[in-house]
């Protein structure tokens, strides 16, 4: 009996990828493209916890030096950042997948009306990237013997094991990445109170995006300097910003 193993799943739906002639992948090199979907949520929230909640509170810290509701103004920006990137990820990555549900049921009924065709259509393709017509035509092929609907949807649509929407993952990541971001200055607070706080929290904040834009360059293949350099400029120019507003409706409300 072929060995099956499910690669696609939409819904109650699944789609199986016959893996029985193509046996386990030879190769052990770690691509960057394989960290894609959750690397993205999981540095765009922590950088999002760190910076939102940071600049929140350097506001209210320069809007009231000393005041007791700093602390205080962290927590509820975390609840309702955490909470908002959870919704705006979930939505955004649900729409995805919709999109991609429907391109996959699309393709399937074109298999099953004019299976010729999509073997015709995937030859084009293969040829269009530089194969020989003989040679795309046996790779075609083969692939359709193998697994015609997968090897569509991989060349054709772009859609893959790796590149599947997965909306609740990248929500959870999101928020728990937020959370881990947003906490970072809150503990500076708690730390240090009166009017030294602001200072604290602006540190802190400054070296932890430089830690967090070094710990994304890496990952994802990118230069660490102008990484760092480009999250540290960007995330000092927001607190800058928001102090000032914050001392504005001080000087204004003294």
């Amino acid at each position: 009996m072929a060995a099956r193993v499910t690669l696609f799943r939409f819904s109650a739906k699944e789609y199986e990828v016959n893996i029985a002639k193509i046996g386990p992948p030879k190769h052990g090199e770690g691509h960057f493209l394989t960290r894609v979907g959750w690397l993205r949520a999981a540095v765009l929230g922590a950088n999002d916890g760190l910076l939102s909640t940071a600049s929140l509170m350097v506001g209210v810290a320069a809007a009231a030096p000393g005041s007791s509701q700093i602390v205080l103004t962290g927590v509820a920006g975390i609840a309702a950042g955490a909470m908002a990137m959870a919704a705006g990820e979930y939505v955004s990555v649900s729409s995805q997948a919709d999109a991609e549900k429907s391109d996959v049921e699309r393709e399937r009924l074109e298999h099953l009306a004019d299976p010729e065709h999509e073997k015709r259509e995937l030859i084009g393709i293969y040829v269009d990237r530089g194969l020989p017509i003989a040679l795309a035509e046996q790779v075609a092929h083969a692939l359709s013997e193998t697994d015609a609907l997968a090897a569509h949807l991989r060349d054709e649509l772009g859609i893959s094991e790796h590149s599947i929407a997965r909306p609740t993952q990248a929500a959870i990541a999101s928020a728990a990445a937020f959370v881990a971001g947003g906490i970072i200055p809150l503990l500076a607070a708690l730390f240090v109170a009166g009017a030294s706080a602001i200072w604290a929290i602006v540190a802190v904040a400054i070296a932890a995006l430089a830690v967090l834009g070094a710990a994304g360059a890496k990952a994802g293949g990118a230069p660490l300097a102008v990484a760092v350099t480009r999250v540290v400029i960007f995330g000092s120019l927001a607190m800058a910003i928001t102090a000032g507003v914050g001392r504005i409706f001080h000087i204004a409300t003294g």
